[in-house]
């Protein structure tokens, strides 16, 4: 009987293709660490949406919220109090966030999704303190990173279709799913919010990804930092604030103040519920205030 002979070459040669083809493959699933999000009404009987007539396109979402070394690879410095390249990057404003998107967008090759000018104020801003107030308009078409809007982001958090209507990210349980000011520092804290005790307990951001995932798969969108949105910030049924263009639902034109969602470690407890509604100036910072990216 002869022996059948495999070239040594030949092998090598069908290694390297199976394993080039099983690393496209994982590319293709989570493309640098994104989650799709597939798109439907609300079914989290806690969202400020659930029960009304909005419906979500698919989406992909950041795994993690925007890390310092994710920013400082696109920026160039890094404006965060505390420091560690796995730590969320903070002390961000929100005219920081969308120019990072485009930053990055233009680094990657993509379309920025925002066309910012930095000479002309905008007129929908209401807000005489805002000393920076660009005019920052969608792009359309592009396929560039963003924030994600209100809707998105608490759709998101939520669970989306895959939702057990938990009222924080992941979990009816705090302390599982969030870094918040009672259990972000050397100790468990207790009683009310109290900013000396929580300033000798050492509370500080922490490593994204350390505490439990939501259905999705999303880490930190309850505590952590609090995430920049899209959206100007309203009073009222968000859904009589709401304007349906560009294939999804975006917030009001014109405010003082953009949104904020998902609490963080210097917050109280309340403030990481999925459904809470933040606000702040859009040109304000804090070392607990960052964001994560999304794209179509």
């Amino acid at each position: 009987m002869r022996k059948l002979f495999i070239p040594l070459l030949t092998v090598i040669v069908v290694v390297i293709i199976v394993f080039v083809s099983a690393c496209s493959q994982q590319k293709q699933e989570n493309p640098d660490k994104f989650v799709l999000v597939k798109g439907g009404t609300f079914i989290n009987t806690k969202s400020n949406y659930y029960g009304k007539s909005v419906t979500i396109p698919n989406f992909y979402i950041g795994k993690y919220e925007i890390t310092q070394k994710q920013w400082v690879e696109v920026m160039g410095s890094n404006p965060s109090v505390y420091k560690g390249d796995d730590l969320p990057v903070e002390s961000v404003s929100w005219y920081d966030c969308v120019e990072y998107c485009n930053n990055r967008s233009i680094k990657e090759g993509l379309k920025p999704y925002y066309n910012i000018d930095k000479t002309k104020k905008d007129p929908n801003n209401k807000n005489d303190k805002d000393d920076i107030n660009w005019t920052v308009m969608i792009n359309t078409g592009a396929n560039g990173y963003r924030l994600p809007t209100e809707a998105e982001w608490e759709y998101a958090a939520g669970g989306g279709q895959l939702s057990k209507s938990y009222t924080y990210s992941g979990s009816d349980d705090l302390d599982k799913a969030a870094w918040y000011w009672k259990n972000s520092g050397d100790k468990q804290l207790s009683g009310d919010w109290n900013w000396t005790v929580i300033e000798n307990n050492k509370n500080k951001i922490k490593s994204v990804g350390a505490k439990k995932a939501n259905e999705l798969g999303l880490y930190d969108m309850s505590g952590n930092v609090r995430e920049w949105c899209w959206d100007w910030y309203k009073e009222g049924d968000l859904t009589n604030n709401m304007s349906f263009r560009m294939g999804d639902y975006r917030g009001p034109d014109s405010g003082s103040a953009r949104v904020w969602k998902g609490g963080g470690w210097l917050g109280a407890d309340y403030c990481c519920e999925s459904s809470f509604r933040g606000n702040f100036e859009a040109n304000g910072k804090g070392s607990d205030q960052g964001f994560r990216v999304c794209h179509d």
